[in-house]
């Protein structure tokens, strides 16, 4: 369990490369330098299909197991077809089940063998490798922001960026330095340029929402004190949700002078795969609404966040799992994982009350990190919401194709 938001890696690391048999020689060696730059302890292995990949990592698991004692932290790198990516929630789920790694930090690195994949394996890993060794001191998350920053392409006018999915409760710093000791100040080309106008849209369904108002209140407050123009509607229809959004991005386009950052903040019920319900009962779904503010021409290559305040289906031990690259320059941050309840309350959501506390104490920070700080709190409460009768633990979601640090205050 981190300390004081930082994780302790010490123990033994130990890495897995599962590999399809159509990955190169040499990406396997960069893969196989990047562990070792770190300091992992790494196995490899080749198999063809994600049943083969899950065996291993069974065996992979029970070694651990097997071990006697905490482990580190562990890093599991798939290269392999999409298709088997997007199966890899069972690897997940195999690895959570690892009592030596209960509280640990677990790494996963998913990499297309595709042609023409985006990122490219061989330019990832060696940008990674890079960076490990020039920054020791870097949590993984930067590591990982500037090597996106790095290898993300650029296509028809849009940039196509990996994207980090993280459940991390502190800084992870796999180098041999602490996280906390000192550190260099960022170039003023590693930061997002915030020096434009800033726009927030509040949706918020607060009807049979108990506690709902008082996120409202408060995140509209943050956002007025960041400098944001906040637009709120409450109680939209289904329907509405994307209206407002098309309204918003067009009233962005038309903005005079450069916009720098845009959030949105969508607090409703959520239906059992993850859709947004609006106050009509009926069902929204978020992907057309992210899409439609990435189409923004005014916020091309400008930082987008996403906040979502809603259930993401019924159960307490989903993961989450990998899609398509996504556009660049998205920050999502959900109250709940995959599949799982967001719990809220009559003094509101301990994912937006939270959120607004540590954002007003550190508002300089890097936004990604300060997220992080926000769920290592949030995992520490124990939630009892409207729509269950014992105490339970709650997780977030952080996922991210940043390409700069962001801070929204200077």
């Amino acid at each position: 369990m981190p300390s004081q938001g930082k994780y302790s890696v010490k123990g033994p690391r130990v890495a897995l490369a599962l590999c399809s048999p159509e990955v190169s020689a040499s990406t396997v060696a960069l893969l196989e330098g990047v562990f070792q730059t770190l300091g992992f302890e790494s196995c490899q292995r080749q198999e063809s299909s994600i049943q083969g990949f899950r065996w291993e990592l069974t065996r992979f698991r029970e070694r651990l197991d097997a071990h006697g004692g905490p482990v580190g932290c562990a890093f599991v790198a798939l290269v392999a077809p999409r298709r088997q990516l997007r199966q890899s929630q069972q690897l997940f789920r195999e690895l959570s089940r690892c009592k030596a790694l209960w509280g640990r930090p677990k790494v996963f690195l998913l990499l297309s063998s595709a042609p023409g994949a985006v990122p490219e394996p061989g330019a990832f890993l060696a940008s990674l490798g890079e960076l490990c060794g020039r920054h020791p001191h870097w949590s993984l998350l930067q590591l990982l922001t500037e090597v996106f920053s790095r290898t993300a392409q650029e296509s028809a006018g849009a940039a196509y960026c990996p994207v980090l999915r993280s459940s991390l409760r502190g800084a992870l710093c796999l180098g041999n330095e602490e996280p906390w000791g000192p550190e260099p100040e960022p170039g003023p080309s590693a930061e997002y340029d915030l020096s434009g106008a800033r726009a927030a849209l509040l949706l918020a369904v607060t009807q049979g929402r108990l506690g709902a108002q008082h996120d409202v209140e408060a995140l509209g407050g943050l956002c007025q004190a960041l400098g944001f123009e906040t637009a709120l509607r409450t109680d939209p229809a289904a329907q509405a949700f994307q209206e407002e959004m098309a309204q918003f991005r067009k009233w962005l386009d038309a903005h005079r002078g450069p916009v720098s950052c845009a959030l949105v903040a969508l607090m409703a019920h959520g239906g059992p795969q993850g859709q947004l319900l609006g106050a009509d009962g009926q069902e929204g779904h978020l992907e057309a609404l992210v899409q439609e503010l990435s189409c923004c021409g005014a916020l091309q290559g400008r930082p987008k966040i996403f906040l979502l305040q809603a259930c993401r289906g019924g159960n307490s031990s989903r993961g989450p799992t990998p899609g398509s690259p996504n556009q660049a320059d998205v920050l999502m941050v959900y109250a709940a994982a995959e599949g799982c309840v967001a719990y809220r309350d009559e003094k509101g959501s301990d994912f937006i009350q939270t959120l607004v506390e540590v954002l007003r104490a550190d508002p300089k920070a890097d936004l990604l990190e300060l997220m992080t700080e926000v769920n290592r709190q949030v995992c520490e409460l124990d939630v009892l919401g409207p729509d269950c009768d014992e105490r339970r633990k709650a997780c977030l979601e952080i996922r991210s194709s940043l390409r700069r640090r962001l801070c929204l205050q200077v």
